[in-house]
């Protein structure tokens, strides 16, 4: 196949209260808005250079939420630059009381998983460079992961992916 994508550009989220999820996002996430349509949406991006990298999208208060192990979007991620990053980002979930779901070891990188208040899932990690990668394929078989690379604030709560998975098959998270 000679086409191929560039790179995922952005992730449409419908929310029953776009004001409500605007400044959630805008306020946790630090988001920058490129257009708001009160009542109807808001194009929000990480790096300003782009037009958008989320849209979130007012359905109405009455709209059903999704339900654990429905077909849709499990996640959308978040990346940072770096480890210090991660841990400045842990201690303002931790300081906003937003609940934490899991913070799982995935090898070469860390995520951090919780829930927007329509619950939609999001992960905020960090990456190793890929230089530092131990192997460059299967780079998530069960070898690869709790490797213990990323101390931090979160070291009692952090789960190898393998765990993670099961209890979010179990719907614990």
């Amino acid at each position: 196949m000679s086409f191929r994508p560039k790179y995922l550009a952005h992730v449409n989220v419908y929310v029953r209260d776009v004001e409500r999820s605007h400044a959630w996002y805008s306020d946790l996430l630090g988001l920058h808005t490129n257009d708001h349509r009160p009542g109807r949406a808001a194009f929000l991006t990480a790096d300003e250079d782009q037009s958008h990298e989320l849209a979130l999208i007012q359905v109405g208060a009455e709209a059903p939420l999704q339900e654990r192990g429905q077909v849709g979007l499990n996640h959308m991620a978040w990346r940072v630059e770096s480890l210090d990053d991660l841990k400045e980002f842990y201690g303002r979930l931790k300081d906003k009381g937003v609940p934490i779901g899991s913070v799982v070891d995935h090898g070469i990188s860390l995520g951090i998983y919780f829930r927007d208040p329509d619950g939609n899932g999001i992960e905020v990690y960090y990456e190793l460079p890929r230089a530092q990668w131990p192997r460059q394929e299967r780079i998530f078989a069960a070898d690869m992961v709790g490797r213990g690379l990323f101390p931090g604030p979160w070291d009692a709560e952090v789960k190898p992916r393998q765990a993670a998975t099961a209890a979010a098959a179990a719907g614990v998270r």
